[in-house]
């Protein structure tokens, strides 16, 4: 008796001639089966749903110097495309250990990579905060030849509503790169006092409204994230309320992900994890991280820890902005381990 063939399933339905929800964006949902599409809306400037565009890759490969035989760190692995670039340039008889926090999307970036052909001797995959750098030490053979931590949230987290990244679309208030750990930014919101709230939105992103903004959301139920959003239009014009939602996105997530502590916690341990010579190179997007990267990289510098810094931070080209507006607040730090 022969199976029942599977049912067929329907094209997505939406109205007009370009979908515009995340979930109807079938063929860019669809990489394998439909690259055409993803290289058309590349072409505009813009991210393929579900995907993410690597920055300054060149300059980080530049940076890193990998070669065959090292040992490495991709101290961020996201949806991996640094990873398979360094990945290349270290074969034959090189490793490099990607870690991440988020337990959704690391699955499915490890199995586009095994897909490529870096089996389990050369890409060791780990789900994990990146301050926890020193339990990776023991396999390593020695400490690491390079590191990269692009700091950035990836596209595909932004995009995805059910998320909560973006005031785009309507989805939960959560914010969280593991929503299975910790609080999301809706509760957050809920605990903090409207001064601590103010002081919070400086600290992260130096936002110039952290005052009205504070007010708007004290105090009131913000569950999703187009009530935050509206709450934020209400105190503010249009083009500064954009720029100010974009600001207070991005100072809550670091606060529910405790983002700033880990990344000191990730620059004290750095000179430990890496060999002489040992190199690294650290994407930032904001001013509250940069600050600590460049203090972190200079003080190591005046003490002997680093044996060369970067005089100034590497921004992408005016092409790559142009190609990946996202790229634009992007600053690249790098350091040589004396």
């Amino acid at each position: 008796m022969t199976e029942a063939p599977p049912p067929r399933r329907r094209r997505v339905r939406y109205k007009g001639t370009h979908p515009r929800r995340f979930e109807e964006k079938y063929k860019e949902l669809n990489p394998d089966l439909h690259a055409d599409e993803l290289r058309k809306v590349m072409d505009r400037g813009q991210t393929p749903a579900g995907t993410h565009r690597p920055i300054c890759v060149a300059e980080i490969l530049a940076c890193l110097a990998p070669r065959p035989g090292e040992v490495g760190l991709d101290a961020t692995l996201g949806y991996g495309g640094h990873a398979r670039e360094l990945l290349a340039r270290i074969s034959p008889g090189g490793r490099l250990f990607g870690v991440d926090v988020d337990p959704l999307e690391l699955p499915r970036t490890e199995a586009r990579l095994r897909a490529l052909g870096f089996g389990e001797d050369q890409l060791v995959v780990r789900r994990m905060n990146f301050a926890g750098l020193p339990s990776l030490l023991p396999e390593t053979g020695g400490g690491l030849d390079f590191v990269l931590a692009d700091l950035g949230v990836s596209s595909m987290q932004i995009d995805n509503p059910a998320r909560g990244f973006t005031y785009k679309s309507d989805g939960p208030l959560d914010l969280r790169l593991n929503p299975h750990k910790g609080r999301s930014a809706a509760d957050l919101l809920k605990a903090l006092a409207r001064e601590d709230l103010e002081a919070l939105l400086v600290e992260n992103a130096d936002e110039p409204h952290a005052g009205a903004i504070a007010a708007a959301l004290h105090g009131q139920e913000v569950a999703t994230t187009t009530q935050l959003a509206r709450l934020v239009r209400g105190v503010l014009p249009g083009d500064e309320a954009r720029a100010s939602l974009q600001r207070t996105f991005q100072a809550l997530r670091i606060a529910v992900n405790d983002e700033l502590k880990v990344l000191d916690q990730f620059l004290a341990l750095l000179p430990m994890a890496l060999k002489p010579g040992g190199r690294v190179a650290i994407l930032t997007f904001h001013s509250g991280e940069d600050r600590r990267v460049k203090k972190a990289f200079l003080e190591g510098h005046r003490s002997g820890v680093y044996r060369d810094v970067a005089p100034e931070p590497i921004r992408p080209s005016f092409q790559e902005r142009h190609d990946n507006p996202r790229s634009s607040s992007a600053k690249l730090r790098w350091a040589v381990r004396a």
